[in-house]
């Protein structure tokens, strides 16, 4: 069963941040397994563009950035395909970003027969 790993990283202004080294070691880890279908680290928020359309569907309007309250920043994501939820628990929980302000949301992946 596939699952996606959604990291929550603390805020950059965080104290507890993991190191680079920590992640490394993680990723290094979870690839090893060969349950990782795919992985990606996101590029910092300052890039970030926010789409809104307006409940008419006929405009869109861009602004630079997320703009939402919150210390926990979307810093990237795992796609593991993994035997049951316990297992897709268990590497969450060992992710650096699950560790101090950060969170990892496991959520599975729809199927629909395709």
């Amino acid at each position: 069963m596939k699952y996606m790993l959604l990291i929550n990283a603390a805020s950059a202004d965080a104290s507890d941040q993991c190191s680079v080294e920590e992640w490394m070691v993680y990723d290094k880890q979870i690839q090893e397994t060969g349950i990782v279908v795919a992985s990606e680290s996101l590029a910092d928020l300052t890039t970030a563009t926010t789409v809104r359309v307006g409940p008419d569907g006929a405009r869109a309007v861009t602004t630079d950035g997320p703009f939402a309250e919150t210390r926990e920043v979307f810093g990237g994501f795992y796609v593991v395909d993994v035997p049951d939820l316990d297992v897709a628990l268990d590497w969450a929980a060992r992710c650096p970003g699950a560790r101090g302000g950060g969170s990892v949301v496991v959520r599975p992946i729809a199927d629909f027969g395709q």
